[in-house]
């Protein structure tokens, strides 16, 4: 379990609205699994998942040249037994929650979700 979990998701809201890809990827394990419909919708060959860092760092930054003034804003942090889930606001005012598998102090796997009528396509 990582030690602070709110720590965890100011940190992490930081590195996204400051844009810094290298904040944000450095808690993440080079293996790392993420899944996000957004991730399909860039990347339709991903089929939604980015498996390892590299795959990551592309989707990311395309993300942000894509959505130029995205921006975040923390509601809630869950703490689990190694997981966390950040809940938050992006700069349209959805709703969205990042679900996020420890191991260790790193991410091993991460999924971003959205509510049903949010969701892209």
């Amino acid at each position: 379990m990582i030690a602070d979990p709110v720590a965890f998701a100011e940190q992490w809201c930081e590195a996204w609205n400051a844009h810094d890809l290298d904040a944000l990827l450095e808690h993440f394990h080079d293996d790392v699994v993420f899944t996000s419909p957004v991730a399909r919708t860039v990347f339709p060959e991903s089929g939604g998942t980015c498996t390892g860092m590299v795959a990551l760092r592309d989707y990311w930054t395309r993300g942000l040249e894509l959505v130029p003034d995205l921006h975040f804003t923390v509601e809630e942090v869950f703490a689990g037994i190694s997981a966390v889930v950040i809940r938050y606001r992006n700069q349209r005012g959805q709703r969205v929650c990042e679900v996020l598998v420890f191991e260790g102090e790193l991410v091993r796997e991460g999924h971003g979700t959205y509510l049903v009528e949010d969701r892209p396509a």
